[in-house]
């Protein structure tokens, strides 16, 4: 039996059926809450939520903030004044911290150190004295300091027993501490990647936008310049660079030289990234939209382009700061890069050029500690931001 209902005649008007109840958005497409919030979430939102997933650049973000965050107090977290000299206590190895003494919770103390030297080598030996008991005072007086070269203080987070002595990094040549020079260190060190990455950012994003925006002559002398600053190594091309400098030069200027070499030398392989991305996206039909409308070509290249390839740019920023703050190292351990009175990792690392120091006071190579604890939390919290700037994919 046929249950179809017949076909209209040739040329008869087809009939209508409208339904005259209110759509109901809900009916048709039912969602749970937790699937409304995903869809009417913004995309800032979306990126925090698939960057919080990232367990690893979560915490490496904390670990930077912590990092950025202490360079601002950098005076009141170290134990001694940067230029402070216990001239008793010349590499002197690092104190163990203990919180029990014969058996009794005493709190977190070191003992105190005697020192003897070896005649046939003249090497110092330092000896705990277990009857000297040093508790480590928190939140107290001790050496006086110019916050940020300001505002006079004396206020530290920890400080030694009175009369005592507290190196948990051991000291150097001249008995400073070693870890209160780290901590004062990573003021030039961080800062030095930041400035240095907004440099060469400025240049590449500029250079490499035009380039792979307009191409033509411009993009031709571009290139050029490039591979010819890519084929010099770069360890003599800093030398050279560095030499240039002259040695008049106050240390917030050899500072700000530094930075701009290292931001000279770093936006060759970003300007060329920004422009095989541009000649694809060029050619796109919102592009050619913008352009009939009046756009001039900086609006299009910042407000459609880069933004389109962000993600990218994210991951090439965190992986150049630790290669700046590299860069830096290197030039000061060689000796061509920041001068005292300025102390950075680089410099502090100095201490450490020669194999029978580095034999005898191996606590000598703890600035390398952070240096590569920086490098790899810049690595893993660039993998998360990278991935988050696509939420959708």
């Amino acid at each position: 039996m046929n249950t179809h209902s017949p076909l209209p005649a040739p040329g008869a008007p087809l009939q209508h059926y409208v339904s005259t109840a209110p759509i109901d958005l809900q009916s048709v497409e039912a969602m749970t809450p937790e699937q409304s919030k995903v869809f009417q979430a913004s995309q800032l939102r979306l990126m925090w939520w698939k960057f919080r997933m990232h367990r690893l650049a979560v915490i490496s973000g904390i670990f930077l903030a912590a990092l950025y965050f202490g360079i601002l107090i950098c005076e009141f977290l170290a134990p001694y004044n940067l230029h402070t000299r216990n001239m008793d206590y010349i590499y002197s190895p690092p104190q163990r911290v203990h919180l029990f003494h014969n058996g009794q919770l005493v709190g977190p103390f070191v003992y105190g150190r005697q020192m003897t030297l070896d005649m046939d080598t003249l090497k110092r030996n330092y000896i705990e004295n277990q009857d000297d008991v040093q508790r480590i005072r928190f939140f107290c007086k001790g050496d006086s300091y110019q916050f940020w070269g300001l505002i006079e203080g004396d206020r530290h987070f920890v400080c030694p027993a009175e009369n005592g002595q507290l190196f948990l990094a051991g000291t150097d040549r001249l008995g400073r501490d070693v870890l209160s020079r780290i901590i004062y260190g990573a003021r030039i060190s961080l800062t030095i990647g930041l400035v240095g990455i907004s440099f060469s950012f400025l240049l590449g994003i500029v250079i490499g936008g035009l380039a792979g925006y307009h191409g033509g002559i411009f993009d031709l002398i571009v290139q050029r310049i490039i591979e010819v600053l890519q084929s010099i190594p770069s360890i003599p091309l800093w030398l050279a660079l560095a030499a240039i400098m002259p040695i008049t030069w106050s240390p917030i200027l050899i500072y700000f030289g530094i930075t701009v070499i290292l931001g000279l030398l770093d936006w060759t392989g970003l300007a060329r990234a920004v422009r095989s991305k541009l000649l694809a996206l060029r050619e796109e039909d919102y592009v050619l939209a913008a352009q009939l409308m009046g756009a001039r070509s900086s609006r299009i290249i910042g407000r459609h382009l880069i933004p389109g390839f962000m993600s990218h740019l994210i991951a090439t920023a965190t992986i150049s700061i630790p290669g700046m703050i590299l860069g830096e190292t290197a030039l000061s351990f060689l000796g061509l890069g920041l001068r005292a009175p300025i102390t950075s990792w680089g410099i502090l690392l100095t201490e450490a050029r020669s194999v029978s120091v580095i034999a005898f006071y191996p606590w000598l190579l703890l600035p390398m500690l952070p240096v590569i604890l920086v490098i790899l939390a810049f690595n893993f919290l660039g993998d998360g931001l990278r991935d988050a700037a696509d939420p959708y994919k």
